[in-house]
Formats: C-alpha cells, structure tokens, sequence
C-alpha cells in the first residue's frame, strides 16, 4: 500500500488476518490533491481495512481533486474494506475511481459510503468510475455522475443526499430486493437515504 497523503497503521488482529488502519497524513482532501491508493494481497490471507474517520472533500473554487483505488488479489487472497462516509462538501469536484483486479478463488467486500454534502449543504461534484475484473472477465463497470445537475433524477438518487454501497466480488450477497446481482460473480447491495446513519449496511458480509 502507497501513498503520500494516508498513512497505513498495522492494528492486532487474529491468525490469517492483516488489520490495517488507514490515518490521513494531513487534511484531506483539498483542491488539487491526488491520492492514490495500491493495494497488493496475496496468499491465503484476509485484508481488514479499517478506516479510521470519514473524509471531506473541501470547497475548491473552480479546481479539483482525485481519489483512486487499485487493488490486485492473488493466489487465493481476501480483502475486506470498511469504508467511512466521503463527504462532498458544496464547491468541491471530485472524480474518484476504484479498479479491482482477481485471480479466481479470490474474494473482496468493499463499502463505499458516499455523502453530498456536509448537514445543510447541497454538497459539490463527484464523478465515480469503478471497473472489477475476475481473471480477464469484467464483472463490473460503473460510472455515476453525481453532479448537481445530474444525480436528482429519479433513476439516479432522487431526494436521496447519501449513496451506500456494499460491493462483493468472488462471491454473492444474500438475494434481497436492494441487491443487484451481477453476471459475473459478485453483487451490488446498495441503500439511498438521506443521513448516512439511516442505512443498514453497517457490516461487511
């Protein structure tokens, strides 16, 4: 794992898991910050990833900001992620990719919590791209436009301010009605709500 704005702390943990607790090296995330996260598992291990605080994209004033994920599983690793809420603060403008790369017989739950704005803000821009392969087959390719413009639409997140999203890859969630299916192996358990609070995905799988 690399990276010049976040710092990795190994935290205690049982047999067979690595815990890692992810701690901002400063204030995060300002106009044109670039953090970019690799995450490298392999063997038969379980990955926590435990993040610490939740992170605000501030105003920006016209400029930017990126945030991008790439995460490799081999020989049989497994990755868990506990994602804490991204705010969106008004004037921010944020893209934010993940790309997740599997051998079979891997496995990964990843929980993004996304929020549009900080309490009474309309909150800024975010654009999100997300790609996962499973050996050569694409299993996932997402891209949402959250921008203002954009993301009231019905189909989209309507009166909705937070978007929580729990992501399996290597195996499936549970069927429920707010649980996508994918094609491949892996599913998308999704919740639109107001306050971030108000979802019930709390727990990775």
């Amino acid at each position: 794992m690399t990276t010049d704005h976040i710092s990795p702390r190994r935290l205690p943990a049982p047999t067979g898991v690595v815990r890692v607790a992810l701690v901002a090296a400063g204030a995060l995330l300002l106009a044109g910050d670039r953090v970019h996260l690799e995450i490298d598992v392999s063997g038969p291990v379980r990955v926590e990833i435990v993040e610490t605080a939740g992170t605000v994209a501030y105003g920006m004033r016209g400029a930017s900001a990126r945030w991008d994920v790439d995460i490799r599983l081999t020989a049989g690793a497994r990755l868990w992620w506990h994602g804490e809420p991204f705010v969106v603060s008004a004037d921010a403008a944020v893209t934010r990719s993940m790309t997740v790369r599997m051998e079979s017989g891997c496995r990964a739950a990843l929980r993004e919590s996304l929020v549009l704005g900080r309490h009474g803000e309309a909150g800024g821009a975010l654009q999100t791209l997300t790609r996962a392969w499973i050996e050569d087959e694409l299993v996932l390719a997402e891209d949402l436009d959250l921008s203002p413009e954009a993301r009231g639409g019905w189909a989209v997140l309507g009166s909705a301010r937070c978007l929580d999203t729990v992501t399996s890859l290597g195996f499936r969630l549970p069927e429920d009605a707010q649980t996508l299916q994918l094609e491949g192996c892996g599913s998308i358990a999704r919740r639109l709500v107001h306050e971030h609070h108000e979802s019930d995905l709390r727990r990775l799988p």
